[in-house]
């Protein structure tokens, strides 16, 4: 299991990255399945179609529901939903300090109340890392904090601290685990995750740490959750020359086809976020001439598919009239169509990407492709 770098153009970088599921392509966008499900009513049969290769879930989502014995007992979430592509899951540490109203931090982890039923939650790095060791995950998240971006300093330096101590728990307690013969996965990987703000120094010193713990790959957390855009892109300038050039680059939770361009352009690998499955149940898709919106009027006697460049079985035979009509009556099938088109709209765009990147031609693509996605249809 390996990553191997085999084109830069500027900062943005091609590679391949093996894993005990399959290779995966780089730049990559991981398509988010948080309850083992992408919402929207699209299986992992359909996932295959739209050219999906990492499927993303969430440790605490199933840890809630519907529990990780009853997957364990199942053969583990690659059996559980009929995949056998690469999967990685979620450490749990973003759910717990955006869903959890009542909790209370201490070294040991995380006491909390559980959004689901109110019942009350103890989850630490060592039992964040059982949970993903049963699910047997191709890649397991390590347990952070993970507070917003724009926190005050003097709390953010603590909370990188400990995030860093847990980490280190983290692969102590995967080390183990993996040498089990009970365990499912035994070649699990493990990515740790650096947080810091907005501040430069905390950034750079937090990746320092963690990278000499010699890790599968490097995720930048903590972004995305309150600062501008141009914030985050200049905290991943500053990062980036301190992230290994020999081990994927992960930007947790971003985002907008241009978010993604831009941070591809910044050294960045791996991408993940519930907006092209969100925006498309409600309406809004994404186009190679930019962003539509069914819900508006003008599109109730549009004949022409949602994009009119799009290979996906939704363009080639449904119309904008006919998926707007079934979102305004509120058919499964009309958030179904939406989805599966946002998703492949999404893949194939990385895809396009890294053909650029190998061409030499990255910087023009960029370009190219920002004009466009910034305008509506």
């Amino acid at each position: 299991m390996s990553f191997t770098l085999i084109k830069q153009d500027g900062k943005a970088r091609r590679g391949v990255f093996e894993t005990a599921h399959g290779t995966i392509q780089t730049p990559v966008f991981m398509n988010v399945g948080t309850s083992a499900a992408i919402k929207g009513a699209v299986s992992t049969l359909d996932l295959r179609n739209i050219k999906c290769q990492v499927e993303l879930s969430n440790t605490y989502h199933l840890h809630v529901r519907p529990g990780e014995d009853v997957i364990y007992r199942l053969g583990g979430i690659h059996k559980f939903f009929n995949w056998d592509r690469p999967v990685l899951t979620d450490s749990g540490g973003f759910q717990v300090f955006s869903l959890a109203s009542l909790r209370n931090i201490t070294e040991e982890g995380v006491t909390f109340v559980s959004h689901i039923d109110g019942a009350r939650i103890f989850m630490s790095p060592e039992i964040s890392i059982q949970i993903q060791s049963k699910l047997a995950s191709t890649i397991a998240m390590a347990f952070d904090e993970c507070p917003p971006s724009v926190a005050d300093k003097s709390y953010i330096k603590p909370s990188c601290d400990r995030t860093y101590r847990w980490l280190v728990r983290c692969k102590k307690e995967l080390d183990r685990l993996n040498s089990l013969d009970e365990t499912i996965n035994k070649k699990q990987m493990l990515f740790g995750i650096g947080q810091g703000g907005i501040y430069e120094d905390l950034r750079v010193e937090h990746m320092k740490r963690i990278t000499e713990l010699d890790l599968d790959g490097y995720a930048l957390g903590g972004l995305a959750v309150g600062e501008t855009a141009e914030e985050m892109y200049h905290i991943i300038e500053v990062t980036e020359p301190y992230m290994p050039t020999d081990k994927p680059r992960y930007l947790m939770g971003v985002g907008t086809p241009i978010n993604i361009l831009e941070c591809v352009d910044r050294g960045i690998d791996f991408f993940d976020c519930v907006m092209p499955s969100r925006n498309a149940r409600h309406g809004n898709v994404f186009t190679s001439a930019g962003l539509l919106n069914l819900n508006n009027q003008k599109f109730m006697y549009d004949d022409r598919p949602l994009d009119e460049e799009c290979g996906c079985e939704v363009c080639q035979n449904y119309s904008r009239a006919y998926i707007r009509h079934l979102l305004k009556a509120r058919e499964m099938l009309g958030m179904r169509l939406a989805v599966l088109h946002n998703l492949y709209f999404y893949n194939n765009l990385m895809e396009e990407i890294r053909k650029a990147i190998e061409e030499g031609r990255y910087a023009a693509f960029k370009k190219e492709k920002i004009e466009r996605f910034s305008k509506r249809v």
